[in-house]
């Protein structure tokens, strides 16, 4: 459910130092004295791709991947893009509405080569398998310029530690290989400003908070190191399967009524609606003598803003606000 299948063949720019899509201001610094963009480098999950200059056609494969390129307003050099998980909120709406949705799922190679591509983003590493676009060092030997989130790596080894300097870290890849460092590093202190904000109000604190992302014969639950832990311990709230490891596990529904949580965050997502998740709750008829299913005290929050990426940040106040007006109840 969270990987995604995408598949592409891509080809870096030629001539990427005449690459028209890049603004001047935003390419590179040229080497001293030669007159060329200095390469720019950049190595996740075990592999490096370098770019000569900023690409003009940007392939976005997932929410997460697109989200990132429109924060850092890079919406007038995507060729394409794919796959939502909800919506796009509306502060990047009408950017986004300006690039070509390739497919509404993951698109066909052909329809990806028909974009011309010249550089590949993607949130999960099932983009990069042989029955999809080929692996990225596949694509490398073929001049294809490739990123795949940290905290997407196929080997956990690699994979990033999951926390919002990991999602800055990722912000700060992107605008280096399009050159636009700095809008990085305003999101990053603009959300570092939001998480203390969020920190300061504590709206969770005394609450025990379940963390429901889809799911009826078993939960699948927010677990203990993952974007609803990351939330959670910003609003100060405990997370009812914070012991659990991951990011997200199935639970039981006896170890939810044992738990009885005080407030219950329910992901929205296309493929599996909060309000689809609150009926069930509401009911079923021993799930509805919850605690917090009795007090409706529910928090629908976007699937995008539960996982770790751009919008997590806005999950952690979106979150607070709607703790807050909650307190411990019998």
């Amino acid at each position: 459910m969270r990987s995604g299948i995408a598949a592409v063949a891509l080809l870096l720019v030629g001539a990427l130092g005449a690459c028209t899509g890049a603004p001047e201001a935003d390419k590179p610094a040229a080497a001293a004295g030669s007159g060329h963009p200095t390469p720019v480098s950049v190595s996740r999950c075990g592999v490096t791709t370098t770019v000569t200059a900023p690409p003009a056609r940007l392939v976005t494969l997932n929410q997460g991947a697109t989200e990132v390129a429109l924060a850092l307003d890079l919406q007038t050099r995507m060729a394409g893009t794919a796959y939502l998980d909800d919506v796009v909120p509306a502060k990047w709406k009408a950017a986004y509405d300006t690039v070509p949705v390739l497919s509404e799922k993951y698109p066909s190679k052909e329809k990806l080569l028909a974009a011309r591509p010249d550089f590949l983003y993607a949130s999960y590493s099932s983009a990069f398998t042989d029955k999809v676009a080929g692996t990225r060092d596949e694509l490398g030997s073929q001049g294809i310029g490739t990123y795949l989130s940290p905290l997407g790596c196929a080997d956990g080894k690699q994979a990033a530690p999951v926390s919002f300097q990991a999602v800055w870290d990722e912000l700060g890849d992107i605008a280096q290989v399009f050159g636009v460092a700095p809008r990085a590093a305003a999101i990053r202190d603009a959300q570092q400003r939001q998480l203390a904000d969020v920190t300061a109000k504590s709206a969770g604190k005394g609450l025990n908070v379940l963390w429901y992302d889809s799911g009826t014969k078993t939960p699948y639950v927010g677990a203990g190191h993952g974007g609803p832990q990351l939330v959670l311990d910003a609003v100060g709230a405990r997370n009812v399967f914070d012991t659990l490891p991951g990011g997200w596990k199935n639970a039981s529904w006896e170890q939810v009524v044992a738990a009885d949580p005080d407030a219950i965050v329910v992901a929205d997502a296309g493929w599996d609606t909060a309000q689809s998740k609150i009926d069930y709750l509401e009911h079923d008829p021993v799930l509805s003598k919850l605690k917090a299913v009795r007090n409706r005290a529910f928090v629908v929050v976007p699937f995008s803003e539960s996982t770790p990426g751009v919008q997590l940040a806005d999950g952690a106040v979106r979150v607070s606000a709607a703790l807050s007006g909650l307190a411990p109840r019998p």
